[in-house]
């Protein structure tokens, strides 16, 4: 059974995607395409921001690509070297809040220590913010164009200060409508097809439906909550394929 996952792969010590592994040990064929890329923004005002660390009152991480945006800042106003020698130090003295346990891996990969990291989601992070130390000065939010209002939301709502940057968007990965013809044309239509986010779904959706044909109604789709843990999504693709023995 062919499967087509749209995601970018990511390597584990392995050297294969955790996805494609678990599947092909149950005899299915796993593909992966990605249908989303990013931009980064206000680079040079993130970085501005990071030079005054006593300014804020500690960083708020919930995604890998706002850890990403961190270097890619430093990188654009020559601070690394300044970050290495004073800004990380400066930045440890204050908590560095993330979710999940693969963005608190990125974060401590520039030097900094993270807690938070066992919340699942936004909206257990902020719980456990709030249940620390009010700060008396604002923490600051890398985020997305698209990010969730849970967060900055219930932090409002107890009188946390916090001031969020938007540092990044999502945009259509430039090789889809070719990676997909390519996928069609050499194995022809997937039994089943897992969508990762909702931008991914709105980016490659149109393309599925013209390749598909007829077929499209034959296909299995899956969408993976941004949170699942790999077991939850692999045990929910089960159920959902009565036919699969």
């Amino acid at each position: 059974m062919k499967v087509l996952l749209l995601k970018d792969a990511k390597e584990e010590d392995g050297g294969q995607d955790p996805y494609v592994r678990e599947f092909g040990l149950h005899g299915l064929e796993a593909t992966l395409i990605p249908v989303l890329s990013f931009e980064f923004l206000s680079l040079p005002s993130f970085s501005e921001k990071l030079c005054h660390p006593e300014a804020f009152g500690g960083l708020i991480f919930t995604s890998p690509r706002a850890v990403e945006a961190v270097e890619l800042s430093l990188g654009t106003g020559n601070k690394t070297e300044v970050w290495k020698k004073s800004l990380k130090e400066k930045w440890n003295a204050k908590p560095v809040y993330v979710v999940g346990n693969a963005t608190a891996s990125l974060v401590n990969k520039i030097g900094l220590d993270t807690e938070g990291e066992h919340c699942g989601n936004a909206e257990k992070l902020a719980e456990y913010i709030c249940s620390r130390e009010t700060p008396a000065l604002p923490l600051l939010f890398p985020c997305g164009a698209l990010k969730g209002e849970t967060l900055p939301k219930t932090l409002k709502d107890r009188g946390i200060p916090m001031e969020s940057i938007t540092v990044y968007q999502k945009i259509p990965h430039p090789g889809i409508q070719v990676n997909l013809n390519s996928y069609y044309s050499e194995q022809g239509v997937p039994a089943s097809i897992t969508f990762f986010s909702p931008s991914g779904l709105a980016y490659s959706l149109k393309h599925i439906q013209e390749l598909s044909g007829d077929d499209i109604n034959h296909i299995k789709v899956t969408y993976s909550m941004r949170f699942w843990s790999f077991s939850d999504f692999f045990i929910a693709f089960l159920l959902i394929i009565p036919e699969f023995p």
